[in-house]
């Protein structure tokens, strides 16, 4: 075996330091463990990450593909970089709006930046994005809106600090759980207690001193009972509130009466009061994709941090945490120009745009001047025009956006480019695959979600025919334009020593940080100006708070529930809701047993015993055909009362199941509201050549006809 190398866990945004050891013979990785040594998790690492990080079951793509006659047949990489600059030029003659790129929080930060620079400075395109807007943009949104900067205030040093756990819309007993062994034991203390709001049972509700379980789609009623009793009890921490924010007053107006809201939300009043009180100790509040995922995404989560301002809980030990699903989500958005400039410069502000355009030598007016639609948007774009070519870098939008049956069809109508390390339902619509690193065989930095930047290391060298996403991304860049990419070949540490000097004196200063400075400290928590600093607790500190907003004051929001974004009826009479599985990473990239996501098994629901009964004339051996207005999916059936009567829960990564799911975005974050819309249940049909809105059920069985 070789040695040992440091790396950082890419399965979750928690940033665990592994420990990886490759074959002495042979690629791939032979051993991985925790480091002792690394700051964020001192040894500890989940089975899921060790296991997905050494032996993933995905299936490998070895060398690059290149689609005739409707096959994907093996190429060169001259060929299909050739092919794939052609067509981009060809495209960017028409337009620089020619050529879309969906881009993800598995690239690591020098290939996020790159792809960005490309995309931004080379096509000048608007159409550009990252799957990191599926499950973030609606909390980044709301910290913006708030505090004037992204990120959450709190560190993970807070949490055996606070008191109260209040973890909303997530299951980070499955999806985080080096970080929840942290929560649990912090909650078990005499002292605290660990709250939980979801629609749900879950592995984490198991561990709660109080399961909130609210109706679906019901978050911001919720959190403003919860407020407007704070409000009512004077529990209000009227001198932070003084000190420290602006906008309360019309906060208070806006706020609706206690028993209406809890009826909403289908809680009692006395669970409202018990939140509201549990509140008035130092909190740390944890949110996820069951509130992100919505079209008042934004709004709930401005809800969350205004119960955190009300209640002087944006101190240590306390504050507004939200819950990152992507090993480097958060570097994604801060190094790769899809919302902000990199460190947060603001995209639209004509000084900003200048210095960019000044740093890679290009016109100003060839950067685009808004962000554009976000990824909803940009495959609608795609199907209509003006986009002629597509690129996907480490994202399955196929299977991980709402609505995949557009989805499907807006790519196989375009020239896709999709560039991954395995097979997945993207790359079988591809017109050229480029095969992409993974896991151990990348080298560049990360950034996890409390801000720490470690680096990812290669323990293994790759066949001859794989190439890391960086060298793709800038050979690519090098073809289209020798000026902004003057070289085919880059350093992952020349790049990022690029990115931290655009980043110098921003809010999210990474000019501090060197690879010489993550090899010897492991990792370093942003903002970090200078080689001895690095960020703690944000916007407070001895001498009070400090916030990036005009006023200097962080902002309470008005926003107020306004119903479900498709409310069931009597065709479509149930809710359908996601949620992850502890077996399947993504959309099944890298997990494919059976019966997860991705395998030849339909995906496995949850539904409450009795609503098995009122329809059992649906099911039959345990399957049933689950239908929304979009699309339809054959599914095994699970009878579980930890879900509420009329409601189906699918797990969000299954490849089958954003069939159903609706493409309705936040206006202002333009997340998509992948966790409700309306469904009915029917049962199976004999195999027959119909199919419905397009497209087939999941294993192949059509659904039935509305006749």
């Amino acid at each position: 075996m070789s040695e040992w190398t440091p790396t950082t866990c890419m399965r979750c945004a928690v940033g665990c330091g592994h420990l990886q050891q490759g074959y002495t013979n042979n690629y791939g990785l032979d051993t991985v463990r925790g480091d002792a040594s690394h700051p964020v998790n001192r040894g500890l690492a989940c089975q899921r990450g060790i296991n997905e990080t050494a032996d993933p079951n995905g299936e490998w793509l070895t060398r690059p593909l290149i689609r005739e006659d409707g096959n994907l047949i093996p190429t060169s990489w001259e060929t299909a970089i050739g092919t794939v600059v052609s067509r981009i030029e060809d495209a960017l003659a028409e337009t620089r709006d020619g050529v879309a790129v969906l881009g993800s929080g598995q690239q690591t930060n020098e290939a996020a930046y790159a792809l960005g620079k490309l995309a931004r400075g080379g096509f000048g395109t608007r159409y550009y994005d990252a799957n990191t807007t599926l499950c973030m943009a609606s909390a980044v949104t709301a910290y913006y809106q708030a505090f004037g900067s992204d990120a959450p205030p709190p560190t993970y040093e807070d949490i055996p600090d606070a008191e109260t756990h209040v973890i909303w819309g997530a299951n980070p007993a499955v999806a985080h759980p080096v970080m929840y062994r942290w929560i649990a034991d912090s909650a078990s203390d005499d002292d605290s207690e660990l709250i939980v709001v979801d629609p749900v049972e879950s592995e984490t509700v198991d561990d709660a001193d109080l399961h909130a379980q609210i109706e679906p789609g019901t978050d911001l009623a919720f959190a403003r009972a919860v407020l407007a009793r704070i409000v009512a009890d004077d529990a209000v921490d009227r001198e932070f509130v003084a000190e420290a924010t602006t906008g309360f007053e019309a906060t208070v107006d806006s706020l609706p009466a206690v028993e209406e809201a809890a009826e909403t939300a289908g809680v009692s009043v006395e669970t409202v009061e018990r939140v509201a009180d549990a509140m008035t100790d130092s909190t740390l509040v944890y949110w996820g994709m069951g509130v992100n995922q919505s079209v008042q995404g934004t709004a709930t989560s401005r809800a969350l941090i205004d119960l955190c301002l009300a209640t002087g809980n944006l101190r240590p030990g306390s504050g507004p945490f939200s819950l990152t699903g992507q090993a480097n989500s958060m570097g994604t958005r801060v190094c790769s120009s899809k919302g902000t400039w990199p460190g947060q410069r603001e995209f639209t502000d004509p000084e900003q745009r200048q210095f960019i355009a000044d740093a890679w030598n290009i016109p100003r007016d060839r950067l685009p001047d808004d962000p554009g639609p976000g990824p909803v948007g940009i495959v609608d774009a795609v199907a209509d025009g003006p986009p002629e070519v597509c690129w996907t870098v480490a994202t399955n939008p196929v299977a991980g956006m709402p609505d995949a049956s557009h989805v499907k069809s807006a790519l196989e109508d375009t020239f896709l480019v999709a560039q991954d390390a395995f097979r997945t339902e993207t790359v079988e619509l591809a017109d050229v695959v480029l095969p992409a690193a993974t896991w151990g065989e990348s080298e560049g930095t990360v950034t996890n979600m409390e801000r720490r930047i470690s680096r990812v290391r290669a323990a293994t060298e790759t066949s001859p025919k794989i190439k890391q996403d960086l060298d793709i991304i800038v050979a690519i860049g090098a073809a289209i334009d020798e000026e902004l990419f003057p070289q085919s070949t880059v350093s992952p540490e020349s790049v990022f020593g690029e990115l931290r000097g655009l980043t110098a004196g921003t809010p999210a200063d990474l000019s501090g940080i060197s690879y010489d400075r993550l090899e010897a400290g492991r990792a370093v928590r942003w903002p970090a100006p200078s080689p001895e600093e690095e960020g703690g607790y944000r916007y407070a500190d001895a001498d009070g708070w400090s916030f990036p907003t005009p006023s200097g004051r962080a902002r309470f929001s008005t926003g107020a529930h306004d119903g479900l974004a498709e409310p069931t009826d009597d065709d479509y009479p149930l809710t359908l809701t996601t949620g992850r599985q502890a077996d399947a990473y993504n959309t099944g990239v890298r997990s494919r047993g059976d019966g997860s996501a991705g395998s030849d098994a339909p995906p496995m629901a949850r539904i409450h015993p009795e609503t098995t009964l009122e329809y059992i004339e649906a099911f039959d051996r345990g399957k049933t055909v689950v239908s929304s207005r979009r699309g339809s999916a054959t599914i095994a059936v699970n009878p579980d009362d930890g879900v509420p009567k009329g409601m189906v829960w699918l797990p969000i990564h299954h490849p089958a199941v954003n069939v159903l799911t609706l493409p309705v975005v936040d206006p202002e974050s333009d997340e998509p509201n992948l966790k409700q819309c309306a469904v009915d249940v029917r049962a199976p049909q004999p195999s027959n050549p119909l199919v419905h809105e397009g497209q087939p059920t999941a294993d192949g069985e059509p659904a039935p006809t509305d006749d």
